[in-house]
């Protein structure tokens, strides 16, 4: 392991830290975006989760996908596989690249990642096609998680470590849970959009 040392302090705080400089990345790109382009706060609340979204996918999920291809995320001793062999301790799918998950992964990697970027792109630039893209990306995220979870629900999640409170509460559970809320406040924010054009084509 390299020194690292699974299920210890110092482990969990170094895997935490990468989702935070993650997230303060995606601010700083937001926040330069805001001022260019004079985004609304609801478009700067989109833009912020599209932009730590899609480096989640790209600088978290693609070393996954690599390793996994490669062999398994537990063989592998670098630290770009430490966050995922401590995930691995709630669910051991991820750390022994199980088929389904890194199935998934591929989609997410490959277009769910670009997509965040894409759309992005068009909210900025007020392309006609943005909640087209917005929509797909959400239900992608969304299908996603039910394909993660649903089948482990079915069979009695026989890969999930439930006993410890942080497996369950902050990697299972608070992480995950935020690409559920969060896509489906985004899929709202669509919907309406669409129908106030609608009315207002309606009226004219």
């Amino acid at each position: 392991m390299a020194g690292w040392v699974l299920g210890e302090p110092i482990t969990i705080v170094a895997c935490l830290s990468v989702t935070v400089l993650q997230l303060v990345a995606a601010l700083l790109f937001t926040s330069s975006l805001i001022t260019a382009y004079s985004l609304r706060s609801s478009e700067a609340f989109i833009v912020l989760w599209l932009a730590w979204d899609g480096i989640v996918h790209f600088t978290l999920e693609g070393p996954f996908l690599v390793f996994s291809l490669i062999d398994k995320v537990e063989n592998f001793d670098n630290f770009l596989a430490v966050p995922w062999k401590e995930y691995g301790r709630a669910d051991t799918r991820w750390a022994t690249a199980d088929p389904t998950i890194v199935s998934l992964e591929v989609l997410t990697v490959l277009i769910c990642g670009p997509l965040c970027f894409a759309l992005i792109y068009a909210i900025c630039t007020r392309k006609p096609w943005r909640h087209f893209v917005q929509i797909t990306l959400c239900v992608m995220e969304l299908y996603g998680g039910w394909i993660t979870f649903g089948p482990e629900w079915i069979t009695g999640s026989p890969n999930l470590n439930t006993s410890d409170p942080i497996l369950l509460w902050l990697y299972l559970f608070f992480f995950n849970f935020l690409w559920v809320i969060i896509p489906v406040i985004v899929l709202w924010q669509s919907w309406q959009a669409m129908t106030n054009v609608n009315w207002k084509s309606k009226r004219a």
